[in-house]
């Protein structure tokens, strides 16, 4: 008779070990389950270019600059050739500040050019010292309108914006 109350007590044991061993392999997931993530993604909240236009006659070149980012910057302008160069702005809309930069007077909207053209033009050194060929190398910059605690828009040359997009500090 013993054998019998031996064998339902077997059977309980062996069925609460066998879902208790259920129990730990779920256990065991949640405890050995993990995730990694890795890389990046570039974030384009727009941007600010500007293209210079420049049209050459006996004059000299005749710049113009468009802005054909998402934002309104102010530009400048300067030259470099291996001849004399003169600026002028016959219409207005660009001061000569001492620095080497002619600057546009006004705030250059997104998706807008220059009303005002600037004129370079080229003088030669007198005698028999005249170039063949050269070229007027126009660089021009930007940098993005700040405005300040009145609502005034200024710019910041400190920092300039690049052919790529990016900005430095000097």
């Amino acid at each position: 008779m013993r054998k019998l109350h031996k064998k339902p007590l077997i059977m309980a044991v062996a069925t609460l070990a066998l879902t208790g061993t259920l129990a730990v392999g779920s256990a065991m997931a949640y405890f050995t389950t993990y995730s990694t993530a890795g890389g990046g993604v570039k974030m384009n909240m727009g941007f600010t270019e500007t293209v210079p236009k420049e049209d050459v006659d006996e004059n000299g070149k005749h710049i113009t600059i468009e802005n054909t980012g998402n934002y309104d910057c102010f530009v400048r302008v300067t030259a470099f050739a291996p001849v004399k160069l003169t600026y002028n702005a016959p219409d207005g809309g660009w001061t000569d500040r001492g620095d080497g930069y002619w600057y546009y007077d006004e705030v250059l909207p997104a998706k807008a050019k220059t009303t005002k053209e600037l004129n370079i033009k080229y003088t030669f050194p007198s005698g028999d010292d005249k170039p063949e060929e050269f070229n007027i190398v126009v660089i021009q910059e930007c940098t993005p309108v700040l405005y300040d605690e009145d609502g005034n828009p200024y710019a910041d040359w400190n920092h300039v914006i690049k052919d790529d997009s990016t900005q430095t500090t000097e």
